[in-house]
This record gives C-alpha cells, structure tokens and sequence, in this order.
C-alpha cells in the first residue's frame, strides 16, 4: 500500500491482474503485520515482565527461589500481570526513530539527499503514505547495487512493521484519552439526565406493554414514580411470554453472560507463557493490543 506510482500497468490485461493479485495480496500483507505486531508484542511483554519480576525480587516481594511456572498462580503481584501501553509505546518509538535514522544515513550516502529529506522519505514510507517525490533504487547503476537494494527492502519491511505496531498502540492511547475527554465533559448538572439515569437505575421489573405506555409518560421535569409498584402489573393478571421476553430482554442477556462466566471461569487471568494466537478477544490489531496490554495503567 506504498502506491508511490513510478511503475504501473499499461495494458488491460495487466491491470486485471494487479486487481486480482492486489486482492489476495494486500490481505495477505496486513496478516504479516497483524502476525508480526502479536509477536513483538508478546516478546515485550516476556521482556517487560522479566524485568518487573526482578524488580520485585529486589525489593523483597518475591522469594530468592522463585521459578516462573505453577507457583506463579500463588504470588499475587504476578497474576494477570500485563504490561503497561504507554511503555510499550516508548520501547516502539524508540525503536522506528532509530530504525529511520539508519535508513536515512544510507539514504544519504546512496542517493545524495540531505538528512531532512531522508528522515522525511522514511516517513512516508514506512507510513504507507507514499507521495511518491521521493523514491529510493531508481537510478540505472548504483555502487554494490545488489547489497543497496537488499538492504532497501530490510529497512522498508521492518519499518513499515514496526510504524504499524507503533500506529495501533497510539490508538489505543487515543482512545482513553477520548474516554478520559468524555468523562469529564459528562452532564451531571442536568436534571432531566438525572432523572433518565434513575429511572433506568430501578430494578428489573416485569412490565408488559411497556412499549404503549411509555408513549403516555411525561418527560417534564418534576415527573417522579410514585410508587415502586408504579407500572407493572397486579399480581392477578396474566401476561404472554411474548410481554415477559421482551420486558425482561436485557436481563436475560445479562443472566446468559453471567451463567457463561461462571462456567468457564472468571476473571480469566492471562499468562504470557499460554500458547494463543493473539485473535482469541476479536479480530485485528486492537484485539492483539488489548489481549497482549493493559488498557489502563493508573497503579504503575
């Protein structure tokens, strides 16, 4: 997804074919990545927690003796113990500023450019933007050629891997900072979101025919319930299951979820030594992210 543009098809023929090869192509392409950024994710995540555990050892937390394996269920600064986003994203950082200013040295030594305008080509390359103002390896001979290029296309895929690590911890930062924005900007002075909040705050109660009398009642202000038996049903009348389904959906959905949870196990703690795949949350890179990282990191 570079698209810088120097070489394309001409023919109808070849542009079929740079259709269909770029279908399976570029699918195949983000499963590198998505691949790639669970693997160094959960390398950092070995690294970093090796070190938290010889930071604990060191303060006297852990015992001298301590052996990662089945004793790490009964130490509990260990247990579900992930990483923190904003460190990673440190480590991340650190590693594509360096990786830019290698590629950017050979850059400037290869193709003359001045170092502004080989960081600058970095960028947009290992972005994916790819203006095309730029472009490395098009010259007709260049000195050691073969190693040039070679060393071309290293700088280029890792780049392009580790900008995408980067890029998706970043959103994840984006966003609690959103969340963070949201909460703060919260209505909590207006009375009418009071009130909306405690009237859906009550219990569950069975209320058929909820949908027509919710057309009667008023949204003015100084509406209050009575009653707590204000809106259901007297003990002596009969419902449908119909009216109770679809009074109690919610409910029910949350009873399944919490059956679910008690029979397979909960909370479900994540070990770093556990074989898994990275897409067992979801699919994408923020489901690896939010398998591999903490969302929050407010105790560290």
């Amino acid at each position: 997804t570079l698209g810088f543009g120097m070489t394309t098809p001409a023919t109808v023929a070849g542009k079929v074919f740079l259709i269909v090869y770029g279908l399976f192509g570029c699918a195949g392409t983000i499963l590198f990545f998505n691949l790639f950024l669970e693997r160094i994710i959960s390398l950092l995540a070995f690294i970093m927690k090796a070190c938290h555990e010889r930071q604990l050892r060191r303060s006297g937390l852990l015992p001298p003796n301590f052996r990662r394996g089945p004793a790490m269920s009964g130490v509990g600064s260990l247990v579900g113990w992930k990483p923190s986003v904003y460190h990673v994203m440190l480590i991340l950082g650190i590693f594509a500023i360096t990786l830019s200013c290698c590629a950017s040295a050979m850059y400037t030594a290869v193709e003359g450019w001045n170092y502004i305008d080989s960081l600058y080509y970095c960028f947009v390359t290992f972005s994916t933007i790819g203006f095309g103002d730029l472009v490395s390896s098009q010259n007709a001979v260049y000195q050691n050629q073969g190693l040039y290029r070679f060393g071309n296309f290293i700088f280029i895929l890792m780049g392009v891997c580790c900008i995408y690590s980067l890029f998706n911890v970043i959103s994840i930062v984006i966003k609690q900072v959103l969340n963070w924005v949201l909460k703060k900007f919260e209505c909590r002075c207006c009375p009418k979101c009071h009130k909306s909040s405690a009237r859906l705050g009550r219990r569950n109660a069975i209320t058929p025919g909820a949908r027509l009398r919710r057309r009667n009642i008023s949204m003015d202000a100084d509406g209050q319930y009575d009653s707590d038996t204000e809106g259901r049903r007297l003990s002596g009348e009969m419902i449908s299951m119909r009216e109770l389904t679809a009074s109690n959906k919610v409910s029910l959905a949350i009873l399944q979820k919490q059956l679910s949870e008690t029979a397979n196990g909960y909370p479900r703690n994540v070990c770093i030594n556990t074989r898994q795949n990275g897409f067992s949350a979801g699919v994408g890179a923020l489901a690896i992210m939010n398998n591999r990282l903490a969302e929050t990191s407010d105790s560290r």
